[in-house]
């Protein structure tokens, strides 16, 4: 157990990734939240209830915008502006073409979101995920 609150109902609370690992999300602070037991897996949790899932997931992609202004980035400023560490970052960036100016911020956050986008739509009750396109990021880009 943690010594966090569940950020709900104020109760000791679980670790919860927001972009799970297995989605290609990473470990470190921004992409996760604490919740009880309840919150994290009972019946409306982000693991049994999609609309809960894509809400935390919306909310951390508009973090990621919101801490993400630039148009590029280098990786030593990635580490210091979303808490990660120089293997994390490297990771990230891995793949991605090193212009200039830096990597560019829309692949850093699509790769932080596990290769897919998010958005406000998908929280609409007639939403069907069999509309996603699916592409060759998350493929080429997650490891």
């Amino acid at each position: 157990m943690q010594d966090e609150k569940c950020i709900v109902c104020g109760k000791i609370g679980e670790k919860h990734h927001i972009i799970f690992k297995c989605e290609g999300g990473l470990d470190f602070p921004l992409n996760y939240v604490y919740l009880c037991a309840e919150h994290h897996r009972g019946k409306n949790s982000p693991h049994k209830n999609k609309k809960v899932d894509i809400a935390y997931k919306l909310k951390f992609q508009n973090q990621l915008h919101n801490i993400l202004l630039k148009k590029y980035y280098f990786m030593d400023e990635l580490t210091k502006l979303l808490l990660l560490n120089p293997s994390q970052a490297r990771t990230i960036c891995k793949k991605f073409k090193l212009y200039k100016e830096g990597y560019k911020n829309e692949d850093i956050v699509k790769r932080l979101m596990g290769g897919k986008l998010y958005y406000d739509f998908m929280l609409d009750d007639y939403y069907d995920e069999s509309w996603n396109i699916i592409d060759k990021f998350k493929e080429d880009y997650i490891v």
